[in-house]
């Protein structure tokens, strides 16, 4: 989200506090660009109750720009460099996916604009890059949070991996896995490191392989499109053992397309719906009485971001009207950040712009639901 001043309505006595939206509406995961869109229209309709955004002892009307990245990264660099350039938004959430999410980190810090990807685990999303954030955990924090799970919970001493080899997230996420895992188990405890290339739909023979190979686990750290389909065919093929996911996993529409047969398995992810407590059931409640279905880590993250942002405005001080001096002050505020209490934990940033936050182990309950089954913090 980012949000965005309007020169245009400075010269009329009237700031517009415009935030910026860059997410997937349409593409390989428009489910993942629904829950942005519908938590964050949540939050526009809570600032407009308040009557606006108070900053400095003053009310500002806010106004979403919501811009559809189609799942690319070409469309994601396009939308941050319009927002930025012709919307005058003063910060941006999004996008969500690593494969947008760096390319449009680099327009985002290149033009001095705050934008806080709330779903991006990508190193590289924030890396030398001061004006952009992140709402969630590392892959280097989460690569050994699951070879850890895994090790505890089974026992298991060989592991195999399937990923797509084109997308920065699976990509970055399975070698950090990897090297978690051979740094446990040893050289060659990866028995089969398997790969293929987005909207592949057969996995047969990489399954096959990865069969053979002895593997008592597999880690697949892939999207709620690519999940149902992996799960599915490694079992009709004969695999027993289980199947364990990222916080890609986390979208309801996971288990409504793999049905049974992700029944069981499990996955880390940013928070679980089930058994929430506090600000984070109010949170679940209200969303799935607007919208009729229990939000995902996505809208849960897109939540935290858009408060993370609202923060940040309101802890600047006062708005100038001068989009530049504006955008630093509220880049400079949100680096001080310090104790957040977002519904999917606590957060502090680093010099890097990465929380400090726990993970959470979900299991896949018999019913489909998303239950909490351990925290695991840094």
């Amino acid at each position: 989200m980012t949000m965005v001043f309007s020169s245009s309505a400075f010269c009329k006595r009237e700031t517009v506090i415009k935030i910026g939206i860059n997410a997937p509406l349409t593409g390989d995961i428009p489910k993942v660009g629904e829950g942005t869109k519908y938590a964050a229209q949540m939050w526009l309709s809570d600032i407009e109750k308040a009557g606006g955004l108070e900053v400095g002892g003053q009310k500002y009307k806010v106004e979403l720009v919501i811009e559809d990245n189609e799942s690319k990264a070409e469309s994601a660099v396009k939308a941050n460099t319009k927002m930025i350039s012709q919307d005058d938004v003063l910060a941006i959430v999004g996008p969500q996916s690593s494969k947008q999410a760096v390319p449009a980190g680099e327009v985002a810090n290149k033009y001095k604009t705050v934008m806080i990807s709330p779903w991006s685990t990508n190193p590289d999303t924030t890396m030398d890059r001061p004006f952009v954030f992140r709402g969630c955990f590392l892959d280097p924090f989460q690569g050994p949070v699951v070879a850890n799970f895994i090790t505890d919970e089974f026992g298991f001493t060989k592991a195999a991996v399937l990923y797509d080899v084109a997308s920065d997230y699976p990509k970055g996420l399975a070698e950090v896995f990897k090297d978690a895992w051979e740094n446990k188990h040893g050289a060659g405890s990866i028995v089969a490191f398997e790969s293929f290339t987005t909207k592949d739909t057969d996995f047969s023979s990489q399954l096959t392989k990865i069969i053979q190979s002895g593997a008592q686990v597999l880690f697949t750290p892939q999207y709620y499109n690519e999940v149902p389909l992996i799960v599915k065919q490694a079992q009709e093929l004969g695999w027993k053992g289980p199947v364990v996911g990222s916080d890609s996993w986390g979208s309801a529409e996971t288990v409504e397309l793999c049905g049974e047969a992700c029944y069981g398995q499990f996955f880390s992810s940013h928070y679980a719906a089930a058994g929430a407590k506090g600000a984070t059931k109010d949170f679940i409640d209200r969303y799935n009485e607007k919208y009729g279905y229990i939000p995902d880590d996505v809208a849960a993250l897109t939540w935290d971001a858009l408060r993370l942002a609202q923060q940040a405005i309101q802890d600047a001080g006062k708005l100038t009207g001068r989009i530049d001096k504006d955008r630093q002050a509220v880049r400079d505020a949100l680096a001080k950040i310090t104790n957040f209490a977002g519904i999917t934990g606590n957060m502090t940033f680093t010099e890097e712009g990465d929380p400090v936050k726990c993970a959470v182990i979900v299991k896949i309950n018999d019913k489909g639901e998303y239950e909490f089954y351990k925290s695991v913090c840094p």
